[in-house]
């Protein structure tokens, strides 16, 4: 059993006060995030100073106190503090290299608001944030066991509101079952596996582009700053919502049937943001959603107690027989089965060939891991009987 952070997240339905009062949070949380980036990149551009997360909390205590940001002290300070500490994680996942240099929040994008324990109050199932008299009505979904130690509550572009409640809970592990199984990821088929499945792809944007171009067409016609522009900005919002809806559903119940089925996991390591620059085939890969699959097979792999293993991103997966161990010269994408000149072997499917090869090269790097943990237990113990 182990304990794991888990968010569990929902949609509610706020009432107009609430609404009003959400708006206002939205709006300081957006203010103060922008008003102290502005004031970390004249620090160091104009003064090489820089401004860490105490200086922005010192200062805005003062902000709150002028007469030109009296607004602020209408809405909970607990939100305010963690856009401070939101702005301070940008800054070090840009300084870590992890990410971009922060940019400004828009009115126009989504809005969220972070509450921890001291900005809101849960008993028997209903929840009140600071600043509401009423509890949120929230559509239960499913349930969970805890205490949340934060929520976000969040407003989409699609006019949507959700609110994910981060809770600390005891995961137990799915029993063990000898079956592992190598993926292959593509386009035709969404995943190929080392048994010879072959999962479609959904291709939900196929399936909306005409509803979506027609309403993105509407919108470009509609005049900046209009009511009707506002309603065709909401509309396509609400079509793009949908499709991250359901690639999401869909990848969510992929991921969870491996998971469940599959005792050890092989994937491949795909370079998404390199493959994206190519402009015949950016629009295909962004609609499978390569990326978000592996990600949620990584961590719910190490929530269940499954291995989940990438190997390298030069492993020839393709090209090699999987028979005889031969790697062909070339293998354009045009070619789905080929011939071994090695082995003989006749009619190889490329992508059940690669993901076969993909689960034999991922057993050798978790041999190597276990030897390599035997080899430092060994050492260890040596060491503590000297």
């Amino acid at each position: 059993m182990t304990t794991v952070h888990r968010a569990y997240r929902y949609r509610f339905y706020p009432t107009p006060e609430q609404t009003e009062q959400l708006a206002r949070t939205f709006g300081c949380v957006r203010y103060i995030y922008n008003h102290f980036l502005r004031e970390r990149t004249d620090a160091w551009f104009e003064r090489q100073e820089r401004m860490g997360y105490n200086t922005t909390a010192k200062a805005l205590t003062t902000l709150k106190k002028q007469s030109e940001t009296a607004f602020l002290a209408e809405v909970s300070n607990v939100c305010l503090q963690q856009s401070l500490r939101h702005l301070e994680r940008a800054f070090s996942n840009f300084f870590k290299g992890q990410a971009c240099y922060p940019t400004f929040k828009k009115k126009q994008r989504k809005q969220s608001a972070t509450y921890m324990a001291n900005g809101f109050r849960w008993r028997d199932g209903q929840l009140w944030l600071a600043k509401h008299q009423d509890p949120l009505n929230i559509r239960w979904s499913r349930s969970f066991s805890g205490q949340p130690t934060s929520i976000t509550v969040s407003c989409d572009t699609a006019g949507r509101y959700h609110v994910s409640f981060l809770v600390e809970e005891d995961i137990v592990a799915l029993p063990v079952t000898p079956t592992m199984v190598g993926i292959d990821l593509g386009l035709t088929h969404r995943v190929i596996t080392s048994h010879g499945d072959k999962i479609p792809n959904p291709r939900f944007l196929r399936r909306t582009k005409r509803k979506l171009t027609l309403a993105q067409r509407n919108l470009s016609r509609k005049q900046k700053g209009s009511n009707n522009r506002a309603k065709a900005r909401l509309q396509v919002a609400k079509i793009h919502a949908t499709l991250a809806d359901q690639r999401q559903d869909a990848t969510h119940k992929l991921s969870t049937q491996l998971i469940h089925e599959n005792q050890v996991i092989a994937a491949e390591s795909l370079q998404v943001k390199n493959l994206l620059k190519n402009r015949s085939l950016a629009k295909a890969i962004s609609d499978v959603s390569w990326g978000e699959l592996v990600r949620q097979l990584d961590y719910k792999a190490q929530r269940c107690g499954r291995d989940f293993v990438q190997i390298d991103k030069w492993y020839p997966s393709s090209k090699r027989c999987f028979h005889c161990g031969h790697i062909t010269d070339k293998m354009p994408l045009n070619v789905r089965t080929w011939d071994c000149s090695a082995c003989g072997t006749q009619g190889i499917d490329r992508d059940i060939n690669a993901a076969r090869n993909i689960l034999q090269a991922g057993k050798a790097i978790l041999v190597g891991a276990d030897k390599l943990r035997q080899h430092e237990k060994k050492t260890t113990v040596g060491l503590t009987e000297r």
